[in-house]
């Protein structure tokens, strides 16, 4: 399975702080339950990341948005 392929697959997806000053995403889905912990830096860069994905499908979106130009 690559990052391109569709899941029918439903989860909960967490985000917090622990005890133990670690960064915590959860993921729980049927028959899984997966913490995930990450240093505070670890957790930026994860960040990071997400924000940098989001823009570039804003960035994709907004190109396939725009009207064509007609073709002379």
């Amino acid at each position: 399975m690559s990052i391109n392929s569709e899941s029918n697959i439903s989860a909960n997806l967490q985000v917090g702080p622990t005890d133990q000053g670690m960064v915590r995403i959860y993921v729980e889905a049927e028959g899984v339950d997966l913490p995930l912990d990450f240093d505070p830096d670890e957790a930026v860069e994860i960040a990071e990341e997400l924000m940098a994905a989001a823009e570039a499908v804003r960035q994709i979106r907004s190109k396939s948005d725009k009207p064509k130009k007609p073709r002379r």
